[in-house]
């Protein structure tokens, strides 16, 4: 008769190694995504570079994330009756991820009153990544494998050679810092909702409650920062923002999904091919210049996320 399996020690992590699923475990050999995952991270991806071209095209970048803002609380009211009230250890999560996500805000439409989307977007979007893996791998004690590494290096020199664009044909300056401060607020928010959301385990309704509580947020800072007049926009600049709010809220909804479903490096990697979007929107919609530099930039921006992957 074998003896009965060992159990588990208990564990009040938000991720214990022994309720972890199989792809998520680092003795478990290689990760994968499901094919139903990877095709609702790459929907969440077009939505997101959509979303961040309708903010692009109004003529107050953070007007339009206003309403944005607005946008997203008034869906996150409209769902969250039909979900039981946040449990404790959610809030802080919640919060974290409120304050987060503001910064994100103001970062992002910072950058886009400075820059192209074709330029801001891959800088943005690129080195979050890169981020979330490092910081994935110490918080959660995985070695970083060689594959990985070269990934971030090619991700790396992409996002330099995005960055060295900027200053060789005279653009302005003062988007690389916005842009990066978006990048790390991306990684940031990244892993606080992949974590808080396994925490409740409802991903929907955390999404909800966090675009509320990001609103809440993001208004007075915004207001601060830029004045009341921004809340004086035209019927064209309210429908916009609610399409991008929708566009945002759902593309939102399927990563912070996917992050419950599988491991959060990976989602926050296959959720960057949002650049290659990005990049064709702003060549064919908006008529950015692409020279052959941001094109090689943008492909190592790609590739170092591919790469990550493996």
């Amino acid at each position: 008769m074998s003896p009965a399996p060992r159990q588990p020690p208990e564990c009040h992590a938000p991720i214990c190694p022994a309720t972890r699923p199989v792809w998520f475990s680092p003795d478990a050999g290689e990760a994968f995504v499901s094919l139903g995952v990877f095709l609702a991270v790459l929907l969440a991806a077009a939505l997101h570079a959509g979303w961040n071209a309708l903010i692009k095209t109004g003529v107050s970048k953070q007007a339009s994330m206003l309403i944005l803002s607005f946008g997203h609380a008034l869906i996150g009211l409209a769902i969250v009756p039909f979900f039981a009230f946040p449990p404790a250890g959610v809030w802080p999560w919640l919060l974290a991820s409120g304050l987060i996500h503001t910064a994100y805000q103001l970062f992002l439409a910072y950058a886009y009153e400075q820059g192209d989307l074709s330029r801001v977007y891959p800088i943005a979007r690129g080195a979050a990544p890169m981020l979330v893996l490092v910081v994935g791998i110490l918080a959660l004690d995985e070695p970083l494998s060689a594959i990985e590494t070269g990934g971030i290096v090619v991700l790396g020199t992409g996002i330099a050679l995005m960055a060295r664009g900027v200053l060789r044909n005279g653009e302005s300056r003062r988007l690389l810092p916005f842009a990066l401060g978006a990048a790390c607020a991306t990684a940031g928010y990244t892993l606080t909702d992949g974590l808080g959301a396994r925490v409740w385990g409802e991903p929907l309704a955390y999404v909800s409650w966090l675009m509320i509580l990001s609103c809440l947020f993001y208004t007075p800072a915004v207001l601060a920062l830029s004045g009341s007049h921004i809340l004086r926009s035209d019927r064209r600049a309210w429908a916009m923002g609610m399409v991008a709010a929708a566009a945002s809220f759902l593309a939102y909804a399927i990563a912070v999904w996917a992050m419950t479903q599988a491991p959060i490096p990976l989602v926050g990697a296959l959720r960057e091919t949002s650049i290659l979007f990005a990049v064709a929107i702003g060549w064919l919609a908006f008529g950015e210049r692409i020279d052959r530099a941001k094109l090689i930039a943008a492909a190592l921006i790609l590739a170092g996320v591919a790469l990550m992957r493996l």
